[in-house]
């Protein structure tokens, strides 16, 4: 499949080091149900992004465009670090008393009962599926500035750089699973498969922290809720952007996040943290 190269700043591999000292236990608008979504979120990451990471590299020796191999290390690169960073995070967590090991051990689990049991096709598929998932709340994010306000500045941080990252490298597994396997009926299938196992988690692994933090309180579940799914709601306006994925023609870079990245790359002076760079972000 051809790809269409877009004039992007590139995908680069950058070497960060944040510092959780002084977060406070709920670092999310002093909220325990927003804290609790995304450490429920984080404690999936580490494992997660690793699994992205062997989905991937199982195809690199086979890829045959030499500017897809580059953009395939430099995705190693950047995953590789997001899961050094969550794990710090989610040290973080455990230091508050919030238990993430028993969601990282269930997501091990069915990491490591995937990759027995599916087919590498499948495997990359599901990766597919799941950085959709993680480029289009990044782009949700980065260009929803209001979702942030009221967040702790360390974790700002924390997670502006890592949506900045998804966004960089959105295409790249697409791209190798386009090249290596070209499934249309495979990929979508395993996106509506992998869309009910990750809300019903997410949604699962949050009550369970709420649970055992004693807040899980019907009424802040309904207002924070209405927060992520009501008229305005934050996860309510990514659902567009989720269905396109469903169209036989999809590429993630058809959303143009060029400009969006460049801004938040000079307002976090990210590129100084770059080790190395590996080519255009290429669709």
């Amino acid at each position: 499949m051809k790809k269409a190269t877009f004039a992007s700043s590139g995908i680069t591999v950058r070497r960060m080091d944040f510092d959780f000292a002084g977060v406070p236990r709920y670092w999310v608008d002093n909220t325990p149900f927003l804290t609790h979504m995304l450490n429920a979120l984080s404690a999936t990451f580490p494992v997660g992004e690793r699994f992205f990471v062997e989905s991937v590299r199982h195809y690199r020796d086979r890829i045959s465009d030499p500017q897809l191999k580059k953009e395939v290390s430099a995705f190693i690169g950047q995953e590789a670090m997001h899961a050094k960073e969550h794990d710090s995070y989610n040290q973080y967590a455990r230091a508050h008393g919030i238990d993430l090991e028993r969601i990282e051990k269930e997501i091990a689990g069915r990491i490591a009962f995937l990759q027995k049991n599916a087919t590498p096709e499948h495997q990359l598929a599901v990766t597919c599926a799941l950085e959709h998932f993680t480029a289009i709340m990044a782009e949700g994010f980065l260009d929803n500035p209001e979702m942030f306000e009221k967040m702790d500045p360390a974790m700002v941080k924390l997670w502006l750089w890592h949506a900045v990252e998804e966004n960089e490298h959105k295409g790249v597994a697409f791209d190798v699973y386009q090249e290596q396997v070209g499934d249309y009926w495979l990929r979508v299938r395993v996106m509506a498969l992998t869309t009910v196992m990750f809300t019903v988690n997410q949604a699962r692994f949050q009550a369970r922290l709420l649970r055992e933090d004693g807040e899980l309180k019907p009424a802040a579940w309904l207002k924070g809720m209405n927060r992520l799914w009501g008229r305005r709601g934050w996860f309510r306006q990514m659902i567009p952007a989720y269905f396109e994925y469903y169209r036989p023609d999809f590429h993630p870079w058809q959303s143009d996040t060029r400009a969006l990245l460049d801004h938040w790359k000079r307002e976090l002076q990210l590129d100084e943290q770059a080790v190395h760079h590996k080519g255009k972000a290429a669709a």
